[in-house]
């Protein structure tokens, strides 16, 4: 399969004070969610100017992916595009029209499958492609690459990264916890059970055996639903607690189910997180999320590599069985067979 194009298709995020509402608006649309709440997690934007840095990430990966394909002999035009935020995708999908584009490999900025994190990105294409028109591009989503190897040697070696700026005396004794974003658990069950969070406990016990732990925790951070519906559980304010109460003097806190820095990293993890954990009585380091990292550009170039090439998926295995859909578990073109909205990508 051969492409003649790139698109990065991303979350979004505001680049300014004046975005953020609109920005939140378009995230929480048709979910009921309190304007109270929203001002909350404003605050939490504009902690940082109004600027979310994901923006400035995806931008800087662009420039390494490219460079890494060009590299490879393969010096492909790469678009940027947005769910919820300029530049939204469909308005790229249209450019990349106007240019001629007529087949582009899809990389995603989230490395797993269920409905928010692979499902709403076969339907963003859907969308861009219907809006495009009749001359749309074909636009071929990547497999999802939580147990890339590529992937498990960032985190692994972000690890040994932060543990290194713990006090020496705490360093062997810290506890490694890995948090991903919560979600409600009737959602984990919408593209196949436990589809998200069973590839999230894979890749926290591939990365933890290649960083050279036995023992450490899997939490769930950032929920935002209402008390009464169930979530993702441990929250992982409530287990560095049960940490700390058991005597911890030190934790390692890596954010796997992140592959850059949202607002969910650097405001609730390194701000609201870290003051729990200092406030216990306990040192606090956080792992670096992927980001720009010319080796994320290098598992980007590889996932494209296997369908020019018909390669079979670089993975890295565990004594369990891969939990995935289709797509995640061979290197066909991401289609999974649960999610209507793949046939209009077609």
């Amino acid at each position: 399969m051969e492409f003649d194009a790139v698109l990065l298709l991303s979350f979004g995020g505001p680049e300014g004070p004046e975005q953020v509402r609109p920005f939140l608006e378009n995230v929480t649309r048709g979910r009921n969610i309190p304007p109270q709440r929203l001002d909350a997690v404003a605050e939490h934007y504009l902690h940082f100017g109004g600027v979310s840095p994901i923006n400035g990430i995806n931008r800087d990966l662009i420039i390494q992916l490219r460079a890494e394909l060009s590299d490879r002999g393969l010096p492909l035009p790469v678009y940027f595009g947005n769910r919820n935020w300029e530049p939204y995708v469909e308005d790229t999908v249209k450019t990349m029209c106007d240019n001629g584009i007529r087949r582009a490999a899809v990389f995603t900025t989230s490395a797993w499958s269920g409905y928010s994190s692979c499902t709403q990105y076969v339907e963003d294409i859907a969308r861009a492609r219907a809006a495009a028109g009749s001359d749309a591009p074909e636009l071929v989503k990547l497999r999802t690459y939580f147990d890339h190897p590529l992937f498990v040697e960032m985190f692994a070696g972000a690890i040994a990264a932060a543990a290194d700026t713990l006090p020496a005396e705490l360093r062997d004794e810290a506890r490694l916890v890995f948090t991903a974003h919560s979600i409600p658990q009737a959602a984990d069950q919408r593209c196949g059970p436990h589809l998200y969070s069973s590839q999230v406990a894979y890749a926290t016990r591939l990365v933890a055996a290649a960083a050279g732990y036995v023992d450490y925790d899997l939490a769930w951070q950032s929920r935002s639903g209402p008390p009464q519906v169930p979530w993702l559980q441990p929250d992982v304010d409530d287990q560095l607690r049960s940490v700390a109460a058991a005597g911890t003097k030190a934790v390692i806190v890596c954010p796997i189910g992140f592959v850059a820095d949202h607002i969910e990293v650097v405001w609730d993890l390194d701000n609201e997180l870290r003051d729990l954990v200092e406030a216990a009585g306990m040192a606090f380091a956080r792992v670096a999320t992927p980001n720009a990292d010319r080796r994320f550009a290098q598992l980007a170039a590889d996932l494209i590599d296997e369908l020019r090439y018909g390669r079979p998926p670089a993975r890295v295995t565990g004594r369990d069985q891969v939990p995935g859909c289709l797509a995640s578990v061979n290197a066909a073109p991401c289609r999974p067979p649960h999610c209507a909205a793949a046939a209009a990508a077609d």
